[in-house]
């Protein structure tokens, strides 16, 4: 239940900007609304790959402290996503669909996806697992958002990055509690 709750929070940038897309382009077609979801779940799954071996050159360094590291780490994710929701206007972000632009948007959205990879290698995580997952949900969320932009306009766009934000935050305190034996 938890490594859903971190993929769909993980998600929730993607799912702004697919709001936005839809709301954009109102005239989108199936392609495109595939291909942002495609984009989208692939990086959200290769970057916490890629931070989960990035993590395991220095996991024997820090085990003792390790969920300190991760509560530390999750509540500045969520923080700086509860700040970007109130900051940021996702359609001025979309130029375009071109290829390039997605990219650039499925990069930017999945930086903290990366550092959730680090993360897992602290934690007994089968990380194949976890990455499918945080792909397939991302993709599914981003698929449907398209088409809640496209009919609901741009009025969740900061929603979702706001919750997404609350969930990493007391996913951080819930794995301190945890490694602090409280709870």
């Amino acid at each position: 239940m938890e490594l859903v709750l971190i993929a769909i929070a993980l998600a929730m940038d993607s799912v702004a900007v697919s709001i936005a897309a839809g709301s954009k382009y109102k005239k989108i077609n199936l392609f495109d609304v595939f291909k942002i979801a495609f984009l989208f779940g692939l990086f959200q799954g290769l970057m916490p790959l890629i931070g989960y071996f990035t993590g395991n050159l220095f996991t024997s360094f820090v085990d003792a402290i390790d969920h300190y590291i991760t509560f530390v780490i999750l509540v500045i994710l969520g923080l700086l996503m509860i700040k970007e929701s109130r900051a940021c206007n996702f359609e001025d972000e979309i130029k375009d669909l071109k290829n390039k632009t997605l990219l650039i948007l499925a990069l930017a959205t999945s930086i903290d996806a990366y550092v959730i990879g680090i993360t897992f290698s602290f934690q007994e995580i089968n990380i194949i697992y976890a990455v499918s997952l945080i792909s397939i949900i991302t993709f599914v969320l981003c698929f449907i958002s398209v088409y809640i932009g496209k009919f609901l306009g741009g009025f969740l766009e900061d929603k979702a990055e706001y919750l997404g934000g609350i969930i990493l935050i007391i996913l951080g305190f819930k794995i301190l509690l945890e490694g602090t034996n409280i709870i």
